[in-house]
């Protein structure tokens, strides 16, 4: 094939890529295997449900301890949906614990802070205080088939994880409709694909499940994908960009947010460089730009 003749191919690859193969890219953990089970267009079928929720409240829930702090992964993208929400008619209001502690303030967000040991009760107690139309996962680390709470290493980290999916199994009851966004397979929502993390990913999957599964190669990514959509269908201006990204990043950084994969207090997510982060977010808007969905 000539120079002229792969430059016309390629082109038209890149026109056939749609948002969920932008936020499966660089995929390190398996999601790749995973979206086949999930059918296309996951995530703008989320979107599509959440659209058509009754305003109202929505709690979105975030925040995966990692080494005594809370990691970058999660807070971006759910700082990026709950002002999509917002934007929209919904008011949105963050459930977290104090390893989260100031982030959300800084957007002006409304947050409500869990205890480690709180149970049943009070997180009853809490739903019944905002009866939201639906509830939102963002990276949150859920109970997992062999009842534990645990890192990507198998690591339990139980005594320092406000158990924040008990709202999920309350919501189930009640019929609230339940989103989960997740990158690895301990995460709120990968509950539906647990027999398959086991079998093709030999990994303890969380067992929690939800209504809607967003999986990415990087949660805030799945997130992002949802903002996407939302602004595609809405026809307003939701996702950010790079700039507002990494300032954002920035800030929760200089809060006490450290890389889940590196462990370090810098400016990258997963072990990826802001470069990656960059690249998802201008094919997002380019998808936006073209209509390609």
């Amino acid at each position: 094939m000539g120079a002229q003749a792969q430059a016309a191919q390629t082109k038209v690859n890149i026109k056939k890529e749609t948002v969920e193969d932008i936020v499966l890219r660089h995929s390190k953990r398996g999601m790749t295997i995973l979206r086949k089970y999930m059918g296309d267009f996951y995530c703008k079928r989320a979107a599509e449900k959440i659209l058509e929720l009754p305003k109202g409240n929505i709690f979105l829930t975030t925040g995966f301890y990692v080494a005594g702090h809370a990691e970058t992964d999660g807070p971006l993208g759910t700082m990026t949906l709950a002002k999509a929400l917002r934007a929209v008619g919904y008011r949105p209001i963050i459930v977290t614990d104090k390893y989260c502690r100031g982030f959300f303030e800084l957007e002006d967000l409304d947050v409500e802070y869990a205890h480690i040991c709180d149970g049943v009760e009070q997180y009853t107690e809490v739903l019944e205080d905002y009866d939201p139309v639906a509830l939102i996962s963002i990276e949150r680390c859920g109970k997992n088939i062999e009842d534990d709470y645990a890192n990507m290493r198998g690591i339990s980290i139980k005594k320092n994880t406000a158990k924040a999916d008990i709202l999920f199994d309350l919501a189930k009851k009640r019929g609230i409709p339940t989103f989960g966004v997740g990158d690895g397979g301990n995460e709120i929502g990968m509950g539906n694909l647990k027999e398959v993390i086991v079998d093709k990913l030999a990994l303890v999957p969380c067992k929690v499940e939800v209504d809607n599964l967003i999986i990415a190669t990087v949660s805030n990514w799945g997130a992002y994908a949802l903002a996407a959509y939302i602004q595609k269908i809405e026809k307003i201006q939701v996702l950010p960009t790079y700039k507002e990204i990494k300032s954002y990043l920035q800030a929760i950084v200089d809060l006490g947010s450290i890389d889940g994969v590196t462990k370090e207090q810098v400016l990258s997510v997963d072990g990826f460089p802001l470069t990656v982060e960059k690249e998802i977010l201008d094919e997002l808007h380019r998808a936006v730009g073209t209509g390609i969905f």
